[in-house]
């Protein structure tokens, strides 16, 4: 038998029933479902040191089990001394299989760790059914070595779904495991 992830698995057998009573599909292909996770962060400070974004690379790779790719500047910027195809972020997508599992373990066991937290903000919806958060600290993700952490930094997590509405991509969430705030 081959291994499918636990969020697989119970989003094929209570997500899909869940938002179907709630939102009263006909057919199981409008349920909305995760399409990918993009996990980014911008590394401004790599104009002058070319190394943070190596380590940057390195530290995605740990938290999301996925090579990350560094993205390129689309154009120069005087004011930085930033040049057309100079390295200034990191990021990965998170697809299939990786993508439950990174999924599994930011609920389970990352956002407990941040400190004082009762939640996260359900203002992050686009309007197309995508939310995006914003995590300040990478410490809080188990696979991070604190001892070997030169600086402390933030990253930006996506969540594109196949919802037509933010009130469907929220059930969505809400259903997979997001804790979001209560108002």
């Amino acid at each position: 038998m081959a291994y499918s992830p636990r969020l697989k698995e119970e989003y094929k057998s209570r997500v899909i029933n869940a938002l179907t009573d709630e939102f009263g599909y006909k057919n199981v292909m409008q349920v909305p479902k995760l399409e990918r996770i993009v996990v980014s962060r911008g590394v401004g400070a790599a104009v002058a040191d070319k190394k943070l974004i190596d380590y940057s690379v390195d530290e995605f790779t740990k938290i999301t089990g996925q090579k990350a790719v560094a993205t390129m500047s689309k154009k120069d910027v005087a004011n930085f001394k930033l040049r057309k195809g100079m390295p200034i972020g990191v990021k990965v997508t998170l697809r299939g299989e990786r993508m439950y599992e990174f999924l599994d373990r930011l609920v389970t066991s990352a956002l407990p760790r941040v400190r004082d937290f009762n939640g996260i903000k359900a203002t992050g919806f686009d309007g197309r059914g995508n939310y995006s958060l914003g995590i300040t600290e990478q410490i809080i993700f188990p696979e991070i070595d604190i001892d070997k952490v030169k600086k402390i930094e933030g990253m930006n997590i996506t969540f594109i779904t196949s919802a037509n509405t933010d009130k469907e991509a929220k059930s969505l969430l809400q259903e997979l495991g997001l804790p979001f705030k209560k108002n």
